[in-house]
């Protein structure tokens, strides 16, 4: 246990230098958030140089209201148009293909699976077709236009929570469920545009792994919970046991393929077949194992399908959105505020794990550009009668993953004879492109044909609670707070004296931190199982200033740079003007270094450098940081190769495991 004292002073010597009060760092939040990010990276260099007191004051709070409209969208397509080409040219390259073939699995599969969801529970309003067509609409508009082209847009577990209870809602007052619908997408374009054009992704340097995880977490619960309600359906007679054990064996199978592809059994050809294909092939497997045997007289519920490109109710694609009396039109307004609230969250944070520290990314980012893009997406598909497509987690950070191109070196970390010939496979670079998907989202739009639809049809619905219990274990197994957890149940004469959490003094600290995160979690999950479910977005908002203004209240620097890290890497922060959480991780990646004997001018100068001039808030100093903004501008900021102690460093702090093709080492304990 440490000192009050002692904690105050570390906390005042990471910050500001002279203690503001409570109401004046409020305002410098809300000064920082709203003011664009060149002023932002001026404030900072003005800090620097000694302007700490008064002249610093004055500086932040004479313009906090002043917004330069557009600059950010500008900014987005200046640093990423030079790369616009190349983006198409680099695609020759052999990690398109099967990057390509697992994505279109890795997102079609769930899409299945929760256009059942949404055809049971909006009375057929939402099928298979619109569901594909949302996706193939998110696809080919984000993979030629997007400033972030490896971001995977779909049908995602919130946003079919927020449909099917917008439908319970509305439709026992006689609304046009789908007029209404288009409305809410209408205004929400409206609101997206407004956000995008006042540079609203600034406040994205809030963003940390802290809010990411509480929304992972409810999201695997989601996925869980659906997989649970398929089941329920079938009753008590022999198609729901039997149900249940295919479900199971589905998840089991393919959480055996995910283990080999890990493992150190087998060549890596087959490890990587598994890993990418195991999933895909279990599905094709038990399509057909029902009708084996005595089986097959056991009739099962069945994906329901529609005619090819034509929608699941009888009607056309256009919906008639002016049938519909004005005041829904008005009534669609908060609906609509609410959608905006989810999507600014959820395709952000999508855009930023799939953009993580971890993966040595060249091509600069562009958020505010992308936010203008998903208003235009979540327009069109009210018009058409589809669900709302946003960024898909986990499918954006797996598409990542699936273009890396790594080279396998010794581990250097493992100097014991137990680990002689452990391996660790490390990222040299990721191939940045359009094509993969492109290409994903135009198979994807080649399911909607008649013969695809038919074999689609033949997928019985057990498979698909299956496909719901492989996937909510795999969001639990690589979320932060899973991690922490299992850390506080381990041994303690066992916990590894390297591991990350072991290095807080304080063990209640991180039982204090995980159960703030699990308090929020419950919240979410609670209110979504209510009539208020499409309230959740706000709960999940609230959390990014909670972690900015409250946990540094009872969590000191060192010990919020352990818990908590930046979402994304440095060179993908600069478009919104660095990274809120930055300071401490950039702190405790030094203590870790000078502990370990590597530590000295230059490794902190390789290694430290981005944090100091990219990732710094304003008002935290920094003086290289106006020059680093004019390189972001230019499209010429410095590319992140090669991570190494840094990545590991950035990901085992939070046991962060994604669950993507099998490009990582067999031998460590910790996936980054």
């Amino acid at each position: 246990m440490h000192s009050s004292g002692a904690s105050r002073g570390a906390t005042t010597e990471a910050g500001a230098g002279a203690g503001p009060s409570p109401r004046e760092k409020v305002r410098r939040w809300a000064s920082s958030l709203l003011t664009s990010r060149n002023s932002a990276a001026a404030a900072a260099a003005a800090d620097h140089h000694g302007s700490r007191g008064a002249t610093g004051h004055k500086s932040d709070g004479g313009d906090w209201w002043r917004i330069h409209l557009f600059r950010g969208m500008v900014n987005d397509l200046r640093r990423r148009a030079p790369y616009y080409w190349s983006d198409w040219r680099d695609a020759w390259d052999y990690r398109v293909v099967p990057s390509t073939v697992y994505m279109y699995f890795a997102n079609i599969l769930p899409a299945l699976a929760f256009s059942l969801d949404m055809f049971t529970k909006t009375n057929m309003q939402y099928g298979v077709n619109e569901v594909l067509l949302a996706s193939v609409l998110g696809a080919v508009v984000f993979a030629i236009l997007a400033c972030q082209p490896l971001v995977i847009v779909g049908v995602t577990g919130p946003i079919t929570v927020f449909n099917y209870t917008v439908y319970d809602i509305m439709t026992p007052t006689g609304t046009n469920y789908l007029a209404f619908m288009c409305w809410i997408g209408l205004w929400s374009l409206v609101f997206h545009w407004i956000l995008a054009i006042t540079n609203s992704c600034n406040w994205l340097r809030y963003v940390t792994r802290f809010p990411c995880d509480i929304f992972g977490f409810y999201v695997a619960f989601i996925y869980l919970q659906k997989g649970i309600q398929v089941l329920e359906r079938f009753g008590d007679e022999a198609p729901f046991y039997l149900s249940v054990m295919v479900a199971l064996l589905v998840f089991m199978i393919a959480y055996a393929c995910g283990e080999l592809g890990e493992s150190a059994l087998f060549r890596h050809p087959v490890r990587v077949f598994l890993k990418d294909y195991g999933t895909p092939l279990t599905v094709v497997f038990f399509t057909g194992f029902v009708h084996f045997g005595r089986m097959k007289t056991v009739e099962l519920e069945r994906l329901p399908t529609s005619a090819a490109f034509f929608p699941t109710a009888d009607r056309g694609w256009l919906v008639d959105f002016w049938n519909i009396s004005v005041g829904d039109v008005f009534i669609a307004i908060p609906f609509a505020v609410l959608l905006t609230i989810l999507f600014y969250f959820d395709h952000n944070v999508s855009s930023l794990i799939a953009q993580g520290t971890e993966f040595p990314l060249r091509k600069p980012a562009g958020f505010h550009w992308d936010l203008f893009l998903l208003g235009l997406t979540t327009g069109v598909a009210g018009i058409l009668g589809v669900p709302f497509p946003n960024g898909l987690i986990p499918q954006a950070p797996f598409h990542t993953e699936s273009l890396c191109v790594t080279k396998v070196e010794a581990d250097t970390e493992e100097n014991n004879g137990e680990a002689k010939g452990h391996y660790v496979l490390k990222r040299t670079h990721v191939v940045e492109q359009r094509v993969s998907n492109l290409a994903q989202g135009l198979l994807t739009l080649g399911t909607m044909t008649g013969p695809l639809l038919v074999v689609l049809h033949l997928i019985p619905q057990a498979v698909l609670a299956g496909l719901f219990f492989i996937m909510g274990y795999q969001a639990l197994e690589g979320n932060g707070i899973t991690a922490k957890l299992l850390f506080l149940l381990r041994d303690k004469a066992l916990t590894p004296g390297g591991h990350p959490l072991a290095q807080i003094p304080r063990r209640a600290a991180v039982w204090a931190f995980v159960l703030v995160e699990l308090f929020a979690f419950g919240a979410t999950f609670a209110i979504t199982q209510t009539v208020a479910a499409v309230g959740f977005p706000i709960i999940i908002l609230a959390l990014i200033p909670v972690r900015a203004l409250v946990l540094p209240r009872v969590f000191t620097t060192h010990e919020l740079g352990i818990l908590d890290a930046p979402t994304a890497s440095p060179f993908t922060m600069e478009s919104v003007g660095g990274s809120y959480a930055a300071p401490a991780a950039a702190a405790v990646q030094e203590g870790v270094r000078n502990r370990s004997g590597g530590g000295g001018e230059g490794d902190a100068t390789e290694n430290g450098s981005e944090s100091e001039g990219v990732m710094l808030p304003a008002g935290t100093g920094g003086g290289e940081r106006k020059g680093r903004d004019v390189l972001a501008e230019e499209g010429r900021g410095r590319a992140v190769e090669d991570g190494g102690a840094h990545d590991a460093i950035e990901m085992s702090r939070l046991g962060v495991s994604r669950r993507g093709p099998a490009s990582r080492s067999s031998g460590r304990q910790d996936s980054y």
